[in-house]
C-alpha cells in the first residue's frame, strides 16, 4: 500500500515538472499548476496517514470497521472544492477547507465503529 503511494507521489512529482514546462509555454500561470501539485500531495499523504493509523487501530482492536476506499471518495470531492478553493480564494481558505475533510473523516469513522451511538434505529 505504501509502495503505491510513494509511487503515485513520484508520479505526481513528475508530471508537475511536465506541466510545469508545458503551462510555460503555452503562457498559462505556473501557480495553478503548481496549486493542483499540491492539493494532490496534501489528499495523497493524508490518504498515507489515515491508512497507517487505520490499520493500527485495527491491528490493536481499537476499530473494527476501516474503509479507505471510502476515503478515497471523500478525498476526491473534497480535493476539487480545495483547489478551487486554493485558485479563486487563498491558501488560508483553502487549508480550511483541507482540515474540514480531515475531520469529516473522522466523524465517519466514528459513526462506523458506533463511538457515537448507534444511528440505524
Amino acid at each position: 500500500m505504501v509502495r503505491w503511494a510513494l509511487i503515485g507521489a513520484a508520479a505526481v512529482v513528475v508530471l508537475a515538472a511536465v506541466e510545469t514546462v508545458v503551462a510555460r509555454r503555452l503562457g498559462v500561470r505556473v501557480a495553478r499548476v503548481s496549486s493542483l501539485v499540491a492539493v494532490i500531495v496534501q489528499w495523497l499523504a493524508a490518504y498515507v496517514l489515515w491508512t497507517f493509523a487505520g490499520g493500527l487501530a485495527m491491528h490493536a482492536g481499537l476499530v473494527t470497521v476501516y474503509q479507505p476506499a471510502l476515503f478515497l471518495v471523500l478525498a476526491l470531492v473534497a480535493g476539487v472544492w480545495h483547489y478551487r478553493a486554493r485558485v479563486a480564494l487563498n491558501r488560508e481558505r483553502a487549508r480550511v477547507i483541507f482540515i474540514a475533510g480531515q475531520l469529516v473523516w473522522l466523524v465517519i469513522l466514528l459513526v462506523q465503529n458506533g463511538a457515537l451511538g448507534d444511528f440505524r434505529r
